[in-house]
């Protein structure tokens, strides 16, 4: 597995966004300054977070983004899977993506990249964006 720019860049702005939680909404400008993300890009980002239900916003002066549900209930997994795709190594042992690959032949090289994206999932799932956040 290898995260995209488009991934890393998601989970530094729900970081954010985390740290900012109990507070009013946050501004595009000050999450691309403080988190060091092209503006336009995070623009394309959160308009993403947003359609998929992890983020409000609100448009004017007055404006920003703010997540739509607590930090505590954001895996790292989800943002992952909804920014990349598969968190498997190979689509051939993937449970959401699955595809055929040419390491189907071997029972015992399937069954390591299983147990990679076992490990993977696992960890990526068991972690919020709260428990990234906390001091």
């Amino acid at each position: 597995m290898k995260l995209s720019a488009k991934s890393e860049y998601a989970c530094l702005a729900l970081i954010d966004l985390s740290e900012n939680y109990n507070k009013d909404l946050t501004r595009i400008e000050d999450i691309s300054k403080r988190k060091k993300i092209p503006k336009k890009f995070l623009e394309q980002i959160l308009l993403l977070l947003k359609r998929a239900g992890y983020l409000k916003s609100r448009r004017g002066a007055e404006g920003g983004y703010k997540l739509a549900k607590p930090p505590e209930k954001i895996s790292v997994a989800e943002v992952i899977r909804l920014m990349d795709g598969a968190l498997a190594p190979v689509e051939s042992v993937s449970k959401y993506f699955y595809e055929k690959t040419p390491i189907e032949q071997n029972k015992q090289l399937i069954n390591l990249m299983r147990n990679i994206r076992d490990y993977i999932s696992n960890r990526l799932e068991g972690t919020t964006f709260a428990d990234l956040i906390k001091k």
